[in-house]
């Protein structure tokens, strides 16, 4: 397997790479792990003292859950495995508390008050209700470790990937209309001729941007190689997820190894 990064913007949470010598099943499975498997932080329980806003406490209480919180896998577990058998400790979930009491304004996620300082908003200014003179809002929410598979709201980003397009340029007769019709992402003209913009090349579904372009002037194929796209929500930076997904992979693979062998 020879994988090739192409692009990793950190601040912006995304990632590409080209893998080679892997099957659509193996991407596929990978996908999976990423974003139904690997774990992150979230708030499940909130216990309302006040509120006297606008929206109810279960549409607050939904709102809280759907906070990307920053996630520490190395010091917490999910409920299942953890010591407590999920009743609930230290190493499995954290208190956050809100007051927001008697002030006029937007309540937004960096008024979250974590225990830990490791887990907490990944977007401070995320709009959580707007109060008006007068109005309180005071509560405690428990965060968990959880996985995408059970709730959306604990999958750590989106993942996907397709097969790496290779473009095959014939004699076209209007190469300013290409670009044109193409909004000069794909194509530029060189010396009068049509070339590739191949920054560009992997960031966009090609088969439909070339659908109505050209009477056969302009092919797509694709080979074997596959481009994996991984875009976080900022609970973990896409290294993490990834070594997260692969540390997954291989624990359940061994397991499965383990049950094969115990067979009779």
């Amino acid at each position: 397997m020879e994988i090739r990064v192409l692009s990793n913007e950190k601040e912006e949470g995304k990632l590409s790479f080209i893998a080679k010598d892997i099957t659509p099943a193996f991407a596929n499975t990978l996908r999976r792990i990423i974003v139904d498997e690997v774990p992150t932080m979230a708030i499940e329980d909130v216990e309302f003292t006040k509120n006297n806003s606008i929206l109810y406490d279960e549409m607050i209480a939904h709102r809280l859950g759907l906070i990307p919180l920053s996630t520490d896998l190395k010091s917490y577990n999910l409920p299942e495995k953890c010591k407590c058998n999920g009743e609930g400790c230290a190493r499995c979930q954290v208190k956050i508390t809100l007051k927001a009491l008697k002030g006029a304004g937007m309540v937004d996620a960096s008024e979250l008050k974590s225990k830990d300082p490791a887990i907490k908003p990944v977007y401070p200014k995320m709009p959580i209700v707007k109060l008006l003179k007068g109005q309180s809002l005071e509560l405690e929410a428990t965060a968990v470790l959880g996985r995408g598979k059970e709730h959306s709201k604990w999958s750590p980003c989106l993942a996907y990937y397709k097969h790496k397009p290779v473009i095959e340029i014939g004699n076209v007769k209007n190469p300013e209309e290409v670009v044109e019709k193409t909004h000069g992402n794909i194509f530029e003209i060189k010396n009068g001729k049509l070339e590739i913009i191949k920054d560009n090349l992997f960031k966009y579904d090609l088969a439909g941007i070339l659908e109505d372009v050209s009477n056969n002037e302009i092919k797509v194929k694709y080979d074997n190689d596959i481009i994996f796209y991984i875009e976080s929500w900022g609970q973990l930076s896409c290294k993490e997820i990834l070594n997260a997904a692969l540390d997954i992979f291989n624990e359940t693979f061994d397991e499965f190894n383990e049950k094969v062998k115990a067979l009779k």
